[in-house]
């Protein structure tokens, strides 16, 4: 470990008989285990916008933690919605019914979002609601008569989680080839990268190929064979990718006409990270199915959410001896401390108006983004809402890309300079937590602004 004091705040947490080595080694991390190790980022404390890592260094979270915690650290109304449900119930009987706070829960979501989204099935991450959706769409289709319907369309670049069929889904390469071979009945098409649009086309002039492409490709397949089409409004892990605004409405039209079901992943662009409550708010497209997580809970509890149009859910009411109703289930599905965590950052979203605070704040962070062009490496700045992200280039001009990428590099010199990012070789983003303020979005941008002069002056 570089950091010495570091090293002796994480020597407590060892014995004479273990070193710090074969301490961290007994844990899987999401890096390279035999990287982690040399130089391990161990946060212990958190409050408001910031972490402390074991030797008391201080970081502005700029990334919520990973898109989760949207109303803040050490939150006083959720933990004391937390507290009192332990003190009250920690658990119900899953298999036989629901708890009072799950069902509150539920009604919640379905009078918060948009349209007949009005069915609720709660769960406990973002990879057990996607996949969620994805039985849901085939068991729809089973249900209504249309046994031959399976097949999922998503896009390249795309990330819908760790589980096979959500990894199936998912259109990481990298995360992608060591799992192989996945679940069968998944297809991927490119998504709307209009920066760098892999038919080589200029938007509007493009006349929304990569949309027109999914109409295609269900032809292709058959339209009898396609169940769903999955999408995440803003794609994340490819970028921020932000479609053009007739993307999703395209995808809409295109569903309609061919008996598909449109899935939205809205695990990172739910609950108020576009500016609205729902990234499907902010597109003014209603989706068939939308999977939440993440900033659901806030951080404080395992939490998710798939939401269904009524016509949806009604094809799963009827007699049980010929309709099972939805077969998914998991032990911690509507979990009643769960559930209390994400009644009371509800409410804090909408008492305190946060959906307002992420437009606020969103603008600001967009004009600081777009100010460090000043650099000259900034080709495209993109997102909505809190979720913004700036993809770096060699020649903004003919956007070419450094080759080594740095990326990493102005991530990690962030990182040591105590801000908190979600950072990839060609492009960085933010994602503070929804109760952010201007004084820390501008301290956030100048650690940004002072990473990145760092990094191109070596």
């Amino acid at each position: 470990m570089s950091n010495p004091e570091a090293t002796t705040a994480l020597d407590r947490l060892t014995d004479a008989q273990t070193t710090e080595e074969q301490f961290l080694r007994k844990i899987f991390v999401r890096a390279q285990m035999s990287e982690f190790v040399q130089d391990p980022l161990i946060m212990s404390r958190s409050d408001g916008v910031h972490y402390w890592d074991v030797a008391g260094k201080q970081y502005l979270d700029g990334l919520s933690g990973i898109y989760v915690v949207s109303v803040g650290h050490n939150n006083r109304r959720v933990l004391e919605a937390v507290r009192h449900q332990l003190e009250t119930m920690a658990f119900s009987p899953v298999m036989h019914g629901s708890n009072p706070e799950a069902v509150k829960l539920a009604n919640r979501l379905a009078q918060l979002a948009p349209g007949d989204l009005g069915a609720v099935k709660l769960l406990s991450g973002g990879s057990e609601a996607t996949e969620a959706a994805i039985k849901m769409a085939r068991q729809y289709h089973r249900i209504t008569g249309n046994s031959t319907k399976f097949k999922i369309i998503s896009r390249y670049q795309s990330w819908h989680g760790s589980t096979m069929g959500s990894l199936s889904a998912g259109g990481l390469a990298s995360r992608r080839a060591v799992n192989e071979p996945l679940a069968p009945g998944f297809v991927h098409v490119f998504p709307p990268t209009c920066y760098r649009c892999p038919f080589g086309k200029e938007y509007p002039s493009c006349e929304l190929t990569c949309a027109s492409l999914i109409n295609d490709v269900i032809e292709m397949e058959d339209p009898t064979t396609v169940a769903a089409v999955m999408v995440e409004p803003i794609g994340h892990t490819g970028g921020i990718i932000d479609p053009p605004p007739e993307y999703l409405p395209a995808l809409r039209e295109i569903c309609d006409r061919h008996n598909v079901l449109l899935i939205f992943d809205e695990i990172i662009t739910g609950v108020g990270r576009t500016g609205e409550m729902f990234a499907s708010e902010t597109f003014d497209v209603l989706p068939d199915v939308l999977c939440l997580g993440k900033g659901l809970s806030g951080g404080y509890a395992p939490l998710s959410a798939v939401l269904c149009r009524q016509t949806v859910a009604d094809a799963f009411w009827g007699d049980p001896a010929v309709n099972p109703g939805f077969v998914e289930g998991h032990t911690f599905e509507g979990n009643p401390v769960s559930s209390a965590a994400g009644m009371a950052v509800l409410d804090e979203i909408m008492e305190r108006d946060l959906c307002a605070n992420s437009r606020a704040m969103g603008e600001r962070l967009r004009a600081g983004l777009e100010s460090l062009g000043k650099h000259g490496v900034i080709g495209d700045v993109r997102g909505k809402g809190l979720m913004q992200g700036i993809e770096f280039v060699a020649d903004p001009a003919s956007k070419r890309r450094f080759d080594p990428p740095i990326g990493l590099r102005i991530g990690r010199r962030a990182l040591e300079n105590g801000l908190l990012t979600r950072f990839d070789p060609h492009w960085l983003a933010l994602g503070p937590p929804l109760v952010v303020t201007a004084e820390q979005i501008d301290e956030m941008l100048a650690i940004l602004d002072r990473s990145i002069g760092e990094v191109l002056a070596e």
